[in-house]
C-alpha cells in the first residue's frame, strides 16, 4: 500500500522540480546569454530607455522600451515568433517582465539576469553611443531633387519594423517600372532632422513631388500602398 502512494508523489515532486528547472532556464547568466546570442537566427532586445540605450548596448540589439507599452506592444509586433527573443534591461527587472508578456504572447523570450549591469561586471563588451554630425535642414532638403519622385526612409537599426520594412523598399528600388529617389535616414543618430520634421517613430515614410510633401506614413506598410503614392 505504501508503494502504490508514493509513486504517485515521487512522480509529482519529479514534475514540480522539472517545472522550475525549466522556469529557471528563462533567466540566464551572463555566460549563457553570451553564448546564446552568438548564435544564429536569434534577436536580441534592449527594453530600456532610449537615454540608457545610448549610454551603451550590446552588439546588434533592438530597442524598444518596456516603460512605453504602446510603443514596445507595436515594435514587439515587428519580432518573429520563430526565433528566440534574449531581453536584457539595466539589472534585470524590466526585461523579465518584458520576456514574462512576450511568452505569453507566443514568443520565445529569455532574460539576462542581473541585466546589462551583470554584463558589464563581467567585462563583457558594448557598444556606446557616437556622436554624430547633425545634417541641417539644407542639407537634407537637398538629397530632394525638385523635378522627381522622392521616398525618405527614416529608420533605425534598432528598430524590428525598419528591419521587416527594409526588403520591402529595397524591392520597390530595384522595380525599374517605379523610378523614384530613395533617401534614407537614420534616425536613431540624426535626431535634430527628425525633431523638425516631425518624426517621432519609426520607420517613417515620407513621399516628395517637385519638392513638396504628399505623403507620410509610420509603420508597417504594404507594398501597394506604398506604390500608390510613389
Amino acid at each position: 500500500m505504501l508503494m502504490k502512494y508514493s509513486m504517485p508523489a515521487i512522480l509529482c515532486t519529479a514534475l514540480l522540480v522539472s517545472c522550475q528547472s525549466n522556469a529557471q532556464n528563462t533567466n540566464l547568466s551572463v555566460e549563457e546569454f553570451q553564448k546564446a546570442i552568438a548564435q544564429k537566427n536569434i534577436q536580441l532586445l534592449d527594453v530600456r530607455t532610449r537615454e540608457e540605450y545610448l549610454s551603451g548596448h550590446i552588439k546588434n540589439t533592438f530597442w524598444a522600451d518596456w516603460n512605453d507599452r504602446t510603443e514596445f506592444q507595436s515594435r514587439a509586433e515587428a519580432l518573429d515568433k520563430k526565433k528566440p527573443i534574449y531581453i536584457y534591461c539595466l539589472s534585470g527587472a524590466r526585461s523579465n517582465a518584458a520576456a514574462q508578456w512576450l511568452r505569453k504572447q507566443g514568443y520565445t523570450a529569455y532574460n539576462l539576469n542581473g541585466g546589462i549591469n551583470a554584463w558589464e561586471r563581467a567585462g563583457k563588451p558594448i557598444e556606446g553611443f557616437r556622436a554624430t554630425k547633425q545634417i541641417s535642414m539644407q542639407e537634407y532638403l537637398s538629397q530632394i531633387p525638385g523635378n522627381k519622385t522622392v521616398l525618405v526612409d527614416f529608420g533605425a537599426e534598432w528598430c524590428p519594423p525598419c528591419k521587416l520594412m527594409a526588403p520591402i523598399v529595397d524591392s520597390l528600388k530595384s522595380h525599374g517600372s517605379l523610378p523614384f529617389v530613395l533617401v534614407k535616414i537614420d534616425g536613431g543618430a540624426q535626431v535634430e532632422i527628425c525633431k523638425k520634421l516631425g518624426v517621432d517613430a519609426f520607420p517613417t515614410f515620407i513621399v516628395y513631388k517637385n519638392g513638396k510633401e504628399t505623403w507620410r506614413k509610420q509603420g508597417i506598410i504594404e507594398a501597394k500602398e506604398m506604390v500608390s503614392h510613389l
